[in-house]
């Protein structure tokens, strides 16, 4: 899908992509860092590195425990941040 030839062209480029989302599931399959803002104003409220395997794959990434590690801490971040 889309993700997957973004991480395609990065590959291939070596580019520094700043991808901006709400989907905790798509920022962790994406990316190397994912930075997660509080509100009133935005500040850095959590940084997490992304060290999953690459090349990454729609379905093994996201079984992966350490992916499902950082989907709950994103998860609880936003939770106690409101």
């Amino acid at each position: 899908g889309l993700q997957d030839e973004m991480l395609s062209l990065v590959a291939a480029t070596g580019a520094t992509v700043v991808f901006v989302t709400h989907d905790l599931e798509e920022a962790i399959y994406l990316g190397d860092r994912v930075v997660g803002l509080l509100p009133h104003p935005g500040r850095v409220g959590i940084e997490m590195r992304i060290e999953l395997p690459r090349p990454r794959d729609q379905l093994t990434t996201r079984e992966h425990p350490e992916f499902l590690r950082l989907r709950r801490a994103l998860f609880d971040f936003i939770k106690d941040s409101k």
